[in-house]
């Protein structure tokens, strides 16, 4: 399939752009509605902040994909209708919450409504596993809808240092954007290529220090789009490696997700509580400041990337070293843990 080149430059240029310039909005709007995130134990920051600056980068993106979308539609009309409403779900949530704390429950029940809206669009897994894929086809709306949620929260959890969760989403679709070129999939990498853009043009006011933070509008935004976006474009297009690919291209915040879901059970905790155990919050336990943990981390999600394009590219070795790296997060992350406990008084 023919790429349009100039149609992807210009979604990235313009949600750069638009987000940029409308982040100061965004800080502005966040004060007059009380956006406030305050200093929390669990948390690293001592001075109040507005936190409904994911309003520029739900700006940034909506703008350029529903701008270019005659020029890119060969996504169905009623897959791109469900994808926006869904998203626009996502964001009215996100603003509630960020001026009002809404229970974890009520925010979980209304991203499954929005999720099921994309889902009965038309956009779905439709390919799982093999040997498996025809026994679990029947499964595919509930695997979807556990993808899309799971992502959805996955960005939320890891939004705990400045520009984290922008920085972390940004490479990850980027590298999802190389991804969807490859399978062909003109509309996803649109998408990708207008949220990277809006994540770097928020980046300079949220990297450390931060002026504002994107809240939940911002990261669960992110969040949903990455989901959606990598079931319309990388699980179209790889069948046996798609699993692999798509949780390794977005490894950093499903691993920390994952870990922290076990950690709560392991605990008799509720799954949806908060708590100072993500790996971020160990990296800084450790005695590393907010940037060298920020970096660390951009690393670790820029390698992880990486090795789903390289899978992509039918390279069987690096399946090898995915799985390597996969063990080695793991005892990161088990180390941390281990050494969090052991230093508590």
């Amino acid at each position: 399939m023919e790429h349009r080149w100039l149609l992807y430059i210009a979604a990235f240029a313009s949600a750069f752009s638009i987000t940029l310039v409308t982040t100061p909005f965004a800080k502005w709007l966040s004060i007059r509605l009380g956006a406030i995130d305050y200093p929390k134990d669990r948390g690293v920051h001592t001075k109040p902040m507005p936190r409904m600056g994911g309003i520029a980068i739900v700006l940034g993106f909506m703008i350029p994909v529903i701008v270019l979308y005659p020029f890119a539609h060969t996504m169905n009309m009623r897959q791109f209708i469900g994808f926006i409403i869904g998203a626009a779900i996502i964001v009215c949530l996100g603003i509630v919450d960020d001026t009002h704390n809404l229970p974890a429950k009520l925010k979980f029940c209304v991203q499954i409504i929005a999720a099921m809206i994309v889902i009965l669009s038309g956009t779905r897994i439709n390919i799982v596993l093999w040997p498996m894929t025809q026994a679990l086809r029947t499964f595919s709306i509930p695997i979807t809808l556990l993808w899309i949620v799971g992502m959805t929260n996955a960005v939320n959890l890891i939004d705990g240092l400045d520009g984290l969760a922008a920085g972390v989403t940004a490479i990850a679709s980027i590298c999802l954007m190389v991804l969807c070129a490859i399978t062909g999939s003109i509309e996803a990498v649109v998408f990708t290529a207008a949220l990277s853009g809006a994540c770097l043009g928020f980046l300079p006011r949220n990297f450390n220090p931060a002026e504002l933070f994107m809240g939940d509008t911002g990261s669960t935004f992110l969040g949903f789009v990455l989901g959606v976006t990598s079931v319309m474009g990388v699980f179209k297009g790889y069948a046996l490696l798609a699993l692999i690919v798509s949780v390794l291209c977005l490894g950093f915040p499903i691993f920390d997700t994952i870990f922290a879901i076990l950690r709560r059970l392991a605990k008799h905790q509720p799954i949806m509580q908060a708590d100072r155990g993500h790996l971020h919050h160990k990296l800084i336990d450790h005695g590393f400041n907010q940037k060298q943990a920020v970096l660390i981390l951009y690393a670790l999600s820029l390698g992880l990337g990486l090795l789903a394009i390289f899978i992509a590219c039918k390279d069987s070795r690096t399946l090898v070293v995915s799985v390597l790296m996969a063990i080695l997060l793991s005892l990161i992350v088990y180390f941390f843990n281990a050494q969090h406990h052991r230093n508590r008084p």
